[in-house]
């Protein structure tokens, strides 16, 4: 019953998600997402507050439900480059090179949150639906990119869908009119499909594809909301590493031969800080976030298995600084800006077992409106573009050229290297319940 619930929640809030920061969601919402995704210490909608600090959604003194939709698309780029040899395995001196653009087109991200306040309460609690992390490329076959030559020569049609929905339950608690302190358990239902799947051992005819895999886990989210009554706020919170099942693949070879493996893959930690500050005309917000990739199953190994598989994606930290402005002096209209900037976290040496994850934002800016119908009706919209900054790149890799100096495999002068660029559009609807007030 509980895996039909997560199943039914996640078909309809999360049908594919693609992320900006790693493979992190930089915001939720529209009116996070315009403030670049800072939230932390300025809470001005319940999606972004219930997102990254659970401490924050102590400023809402209503019942409230928000719903957004956005259409994401991107454009990744695959380029590689190897070395010709003879029959006798000599380099040629001659290079075969490619481009591949991907052709996956739009993915819905939508979104689903409520909060239940009272003005003469010092309890808050939230509920939120979030399809908070993704990737997912789709490289046809080519026989003019060797990386998608067909296999076992190359990789043949590389596609990847990785989508993870996060139901989070809040509460959060004020210890004066100042300072709140907030807890969020959360719950996890992910789904992951390669093809081909490098977690698994090739065979002769090489990498199996698999069927959709799917995972659940669990973790926590802790905050603090410090609010001065002046105009100065600060915030802090600690998102727990999420913990997970395996993935178990059901894989079928190029030859019809079948196999299973299994591969695990957590969700990493985030320690983020926030400062905020309002007056009658504008709202600042600036986040900082640590990502704690190399200590996440998944994540932090990487290399080939003494099978040839692929151990992990290697990744390293990153930190995102999240920032945003909000503009009140229109009635009923506030405008924003927001800016995010990540670092990468894939190393050069290790680019090569990345290509199903490439998208890897280092700029994105968005800029955003609302519209204030009436007291309880409120409409949101935002548009981002987003871009990777210089390529990621690094060698093509083999574990047929596997050494004691070379213990990645890297083909001498061979290259690999992809870049992307995004866009979007997203619409919110915030519905405020008049009659949640306390008689």
């Amino acid at each position: 019953m509980k895996t039909t619930f997560l199943r039914s929640l996640f078909l309809l809030f999360s049908v594919s998600v693609l992320s900006q920061a790693g493979h992190i969601m930089q915001g939720v919402g529209a009116v996070n997402m315009s403030m670049g995704g800072a939230s932390t210490a300025q809470p001005l909608d319940i999606s972004g507050a219930l997102q990254w600090n659970p401490a924050s959604i102590s400023t809402f003194d209503d019942k409230i439900i928000k719903f957004d939709l956005g259409l994401f698309f991107s454009s990744p780029e695959l380029f590689s480059t190897v070395p010709e040899f003879d029959s006798s395995g000599q380099p040629t001196g001659n290079f075969f090179s490619g481009n591949t653009k991907d052709d996956r087109g739009v993915s819905p991200m939508p979104a689903l949150a409520m909060v239940w306040g009272k003005e003469d309460s010092k309890h808050t609690f939230g509920a939120s639906a979030f399809g908070i992390s993704g990737f997912g490329v789709t490289f046809p076959e080519s026989m003019s990119n060797p990386i998608n030559m067909p296999q076992p020569n190359g990789f043949g049609h590389i596609e990847s869908d990785y989508i993870l929905l996060q139901i989070g339950f809040s509460w959060a608690y004020e210890l004066s009119d100042k300072f709140s302190i907030g807890v969020q358990p959360t719950f996890n239902y992910s789904t992951l499909e390669l093809a081909p799947n490098p977690t698994a051992n090739p065979n002769g005819s090489g990498y199996p594809s698999t069927d959709k895999a799917t995972a659940t886990g669990f973790g926590a989210q802790f905050g603090l909301f410090y609010d001065s009554g002046s105009g100065f706020k600060a915030g802090a919170s600690y998102k727990t590493t999420q913990k997970f099942s395996e993935f178990e693949f059901d894989n079928t070879y190029l030859d019809n031969s079948t196999a299973k493996n299994k591969f695990q893959m957590d969700y990493p930690a985030i320690l983020s800080f926030g400062l905020g500050y309002t007056n009658d005309l504008l709202d600042l917000a600036l986040d900082y976030r640590l990502v704690d990739y190399e200590n996440t199953d998944g994540f932090s190994e990487t290399g080939w298995t003494p099978t040839a598989s692929v151990a992990g994606f290697g990744w390293e930290n990153i930190s995102i600084v999240s920032a945003g402005i909000q503009y009140k002096g229109v009635d009923k209209l506030p405008l924003r800006l927001g800016y995010t900037y990540s670092s990468n976290p894939i190393p050069e040496e290790i680019a090569f077992f990345n290509i199903p994850a490439t998208a890897i934002i280092k700029n994105a800016f968005q800029l955003g409106f609302s519209y204030e119908a009436n007291e309880s009706w409120t409409f949101d919209a935002v548009y981002h573009y987003g871009t990777s900054g210089d390529a990621t790149e690094g060698q093509v890799l083999n574990p047929m050229f596997i050494s004691a100096s070379n213990p990645l495999g890297a083909i001498p002068n061979s290259e690999i290297s992809y870049d992307m660029t995004t866009s979007m559009i997203q619409f919110g609807v915030r519905y405020k319940f008049l009659n949640s007030q306390k008689d």
